[in-house]
């Protein structure tokens, strides 16, 4: 599902070059789990947003579910991140004037699909992560976990391959963020191909591999 070899990503800042991966080769499987973790600095975040098609590397190269991504224009990525990946982040990105229903229902606006359509798709994702009951509600209405159960169903309305979660759970308490690991893992079996930055182990321990990054380089792996 992801391949990378050799993967470097150098940012001009000013007049300094920063390099944030220094030769980053990975294997991914399709259905696969698996968590990257690494202090701050260490390029979760640019590897995170190059898997996700979000950035390109500066060298090396990137196949994603057999599609070499190197040297593709913005609108071919942006076609590839609305039908194979789904995103969610820490801080949920959720419009907050708007319905849980019609925040599902956002990535389907770009796909030609009727609005009837979209809210039946959209309901029936929140039904996934439990939320049926809160489609009408507003995310300032809403639990921390609750606006994060609406963040995982909105990224599952195109169908992805892959789900990107960024810090999923760090804005959540301890309880909450279980609940919120129990849907991926559901989703995992169901199939889909997860890829977790964490910097809490206890979190990670939910996947079935953890790749350590430090300064640019991938440190070790550990199969769980």
């Amino acid at each position: 599902m992801i391949v990378m070899e050799n993967v470097t990503k150098i940012y001009r800042m000013g007049e300094v070059d920063v390099t944030a991966l220094r030769g980053i080769s990975i294997n991914i499987d399709k259905g696969e789990f698996v968590s990257i973790m690494g202090p701050s600095g260490s390029g979760k975040s640019t590897l995170m947003n190059i898997i996700g098609c979000l950035d390109v590397p500066t060298s090396g190269t990137y196949i994603l579910d057999e599609i070499p991504v190197n040297g593709l224009n913005d609108n071919k990525l942006a076609e590839i991140r609305n039908r194979k990946i789904g995103f969610v982040f820490q801080t949920f990105n959720l419009l907050a004037r708007e319905e849980a229903l019609y925040n599902v229902e956002l990535p389907m606006v770009y796909n030609d699909i009727s609005e009837k359509r979209r809210k039946e798709i959209a309901q029936q994702m929140l039904e996934i992560v439990g939320l049926a009951h809160r489609a009408k509600h507003k995310p300032n209405e809403m639990s921390g976990g609750e606006r994060q159960r609406v963040a995982i169903a909105r990224a599952l309305v195109n169908n992805p391959s892959i789900i990107l979660a960024d810090e999923p759970t760090g804005n959540l308490d301890s309880q909450t963020g279980k609940e919120i690991m129990s849907i991926f893992q559901k989703l995992n079996n169901d199939g889909i191909t997860i890829v977790l930055v964490t910097h809490e182990a206890d979190i990670a321990a939910y996947s079935q591999r953890i790749i350590h990054l430090r300064d640019g380089l991938i440190e070790g792996e550990e199969k769980l």
